[in-house]
């Protein structure tokens, strides 16, 4: 359970980063409190993981996977340029957490 936990709190990162573009400095009532939301529920359910994840694993991976996500549909939905170095930079992203994962206890 603590991986879908997990993967929850990761979509949260991911619609925490994209909702604060869309709340244009907090000027914005409903995408303010979309973002408010999902930082709320991205910690929440990152705690919930951590009850049996080590932290060593848990935040990398939720950081990884929120910045991936932002990445990647800050491309598809903000015109964002997914240049060379950007997609070095996210496979690099990748390979750490996996090495993170391989090597956890």
């Amino acid at each position: 359970m603590a991986w879908v936990h997990l993967a929850v709190a990761a979509m949260f990162e991911i619609i925490f980063a994209l909702s604060m573009k869309y709340a244009d400095g907090f000027t914005r009532l409903v995408p303010t409190l979309i973002t408010a939301m999902a930082a709320v529920g991205g910690i929440g359910f990152l705690t919930l993981a951590m009850k049996t994840l080590p932290v060593s694993v848990a935040y990398p991976i939720w950081t990884a996977i929120g910045t991936l996500g932002t990445v990647l549909l800050g491309c598809v939905l903000l015109d964002e340029r997914m240049t060379p170095a950007k997609l070095i930079s996210a496979l690099a992203i990748i390979g750490g957490v996996v090495g993170l994962k391989a090597t956890s206890a």
